[in-house]
């Protein structure tokens, strides 16, 4: 049995977190988390020092239990409506030109929780009405009027990760689904055909290649514009277990496919994850 406690040579990644303290004290002072703590992403020193974070907003606890996550599952306590206009003023305060709002998921709300996203964007666009917004939500369990108050709001992009395989769901997402969060991304552009749709998926949890290029053929059928493909690393020996390290020439191979089946970009490769590289998306001609 191959060992996968060992990583290899090209997932030896230097995590600096010398540079964070000061981003890291803001976002104590204004109340505020961000995913790539919660997550604990490998790219937290690099993004922190370039000013850019992924704020979770909606708590820290998730009532869903995804098995690679490393988000709290729990019960939540009640939305802090105050939450959004915090966001607004620390996305002035760091100066970002894009910014990706996240959430756990919130099954114990009547919206999901969409109400406090729209709110965010909303106090956004007030303070710095030039940023671009991305969105990375929750299925909020396909309610429509959850998806229009997201795509009314006015993002640039919403993102939702289908995160790994169909035949995967059931031992890496349960509680959710897979056609369900296709029909999340077409929902979305059916109400808002200007806004860009992304997903995500992680690699090494035991996926078959013919089953990645059909997962990115089905998201195109959705007419999914952005795609990011990343390598999964269990947050600890508690979680869902590496199946494989895939290699950067892979990674390659799966970022030339996409692109030919008509997403208009493609971050993929061992380190990324849906919001790295975010502003790139949108801007990299």
């Amino acid at each position: 049995m191959e060992n996968f406690s060992i990583k290899p040579e090209w997932l030896n990644k230097k995590i600096h977190l010398g540079s964070c303290s000061e981003i890291k004290s803001l976002l104590r002072a204004m109340l505020l988390e961000t995913v790539c703590e919660q997550a604990l992403c490998p790219n937290i020193g690099e993004c922190f020092s370039r000013s850019h974070a992924t704020f979770l907003i909606l708590g820290r606890q998730c009532t869903r239990s995804c098995s690679f996550c490393n988000v709290i599952k729990g019960k939540p306590s009640l939305p802090d409506r105050g939450e959004p206009a915090r966001v607004a003023e620390a996305v002035k305060r760091l100066a970002l030109k894009h910014v990706v709002i996240t959430s756990v998921t919130r099954d114990d709300l009547a919206d999901g929780g969409a109400g406090i996203f729209a709110d965010t964007v909303s106090n956004i666009r007030k303070n710095t009405p030039q940023m671009t917004i991305e969105l990375l939500i929750p299925d909020f369990k396909l309610f429509l009027d959850s998806l229009r108050a997201v795509a009314e709001s006015g993002p640039d992009i919403v993102a939702h990760n289908v995160e790994t395989v169909p035949s995967l769901y059931r031992s890496v997402r349960q509680g959710s689904n897979y056609r369900r969060s296709l029909c999340v991304l077409d929902v979305i552009k059916k109400i808002s055909p200007r806004i860009k749709t992304k997903s995500g998926i992680m690699l090494g949890m035991g996926e078959k290649e013919v089953e990645v290029i059909a997962v990115m053929a089905d998201l195109r059928v959705m007419e999914c514009d952005f795609l990011s493909i990343g390598q999964y690393l269990a947050p600890s020996k508690f979680h869902y277990p590496v199946k494989e390290y895939i290699t950067p020439e892979q990674f390659a191979y799966y970022k030339e496919k996409g692109l030919s089946m008509g997403f208009s970009h493609i971050e993929s490769g061992p380190y990324v994850r849906s919001s790295y590289m975010a502003q790139e998306y949108l801007w990299k001609k």
